[in-house]
C-alpha cells in the first residue's frame, strides 16, 4: 500500500494530479517532497492506499482530471500536473522532469508565455474522425473511428478543425491563471462530455490544449511536420523529425 506524501495546499507551488486504475504507486516515493500528490483512484480494490480519493470507473483519464479542476477550480495550485497511473510509457524521464519542477519553478515555463506545456515525447495528428490515428490503432479492435467533430461540436458548440496535433498521453502542466481563463460553468459541461460522450478520453487527449483556450503546439515550429520525436526513443533511430520543443 502507497503512503501518499501531502502538504499544505495553501502553500503548494506544484501539485501532481494523479489518475489511477491499478497502477503500482511506488514511483511516487521517489518524487521530491515539495510537490503535492493527490492521487484519484479508480481501482476497484482501493489498493491505493487510505489517504487516495475514490472515485467511480468513468471516463478515464479525462473525467478524473476534470473532476479536479471543477472540485478546486478556487483553490488550485500554482503549478497543476496532470499525469496516469504509470506515466512514463509516453514520458519515460517523468521524475526527472518533476524534479526540475520542484527544483526551478521556471522549468514548468511562463505563466504568461507558456502557461501550458505537453508532458512527452512524441507528437502526432489525427484526423477529425480519428482515421489516421485511433482507427489503426492496436487496442482499437473493432477498427470504430473517432468522432472528433462531434466532440468538438459537444464541447464547445462549433465544428473545430480538421486536423488535431498533441503530444500522445494525455499528460501535461497547467498554470491556474490559464485554468481559470475559461469560467467554471465550461469545466463543468466538459465533465458532463467526459462521462457522455463515446471515446471522450480519446477526444480530449487529442484536446486538452484547446480545452483551456490555448495553442500548445507551435504551428510555425511544426513547418507542416505532422509527427516530431521530440527525444529519441525506444526501437526509434534517430532522424531530422527528432529536435527538442
Amino acid at each position: 500500500m502507497f503512503a501518499l506524501k501531502t502538504s499544505p495546499a495553501a502553500v503548494c507551488t506544484f501539485e501532481l494530479v494523479v489518475a489511477r486504475y491499478t497502477e503500482n504507486l511506488n514511483w511516487l516515493r521517489n518524487l521530491p517532497a515539495g510537490i503535492r500528490i493527490i492521487v484519484y483512484d479508480k481501482s476497484p480494490d482501493g489498493s491505493a492506499g487510505p489517504l487516495a480519493i475514490p472515485l467511480p470507473n468513468i471516463g478515464r483519464e479525462a473525467h478524473t482530471y476534470l473532476h479536479h479542476i471543477v472540485s478546486r477550480y478556487n483553490s488550485l495550485a500554482e503549478w497543476t500536473v496532470f499525469c496516469q497511473g504509470k506515466p512514463f510509457d509516453h514520458a519515460y524521464d517523468f521524475k526527472k522532469t518533476m524534479k526540475a519542477f520542484a527544483e526551478n519553478h521556471a522549468a514548468a515555463g511562463d505563466p504568461v508565455q507558456d502557461p501550458f506545456r505537453w508532458l512527452g515525447h512524441l507528437i502526432d495528428t489525427d484526423d477529425n474522425q480519428g482515421a489516421r490515428l485511433f482507427r489503426p490503432w492496436s487496442k482499437n479492435e473493432d477498427g470504430r473511428g473517432l468522432d472528433l467533430l462531434g466532440f468538438h461540436r459537444a464541447l464547445f458548440g462549433t465544428d473545430g478543425p480538421d486536423l488535431y496535433t498533441f503530444v500522445l498521453g494525455a499528460q501535461f502542466v497547467v498554470h491556474r491563471d490559464a485554468i481559470r481563463l475559461q469560467p467554471l460553468p465550461v469545466y463543468e459541461r466538459a465533465l458532463a462530455v467526459s462521462i457522455t460522450f463515446p471515446d471522450a478520453a480519446h477526444c480530449f487527449e487529442r484536446s486538452w490544449d484547446r480545452v483551456f483556450g490555448l495553442v500548445g503546439i507551435d504551428a510555425d515550429w511544426l513547418a507542416g511536420r505532422q509527427t516530431v520525436y521530440l527525444k529519441p526513443m525506444k526501437h526509434q533511430l534517430p532522424d531530422e523529425s527528432q529536435r527538442s520543443l
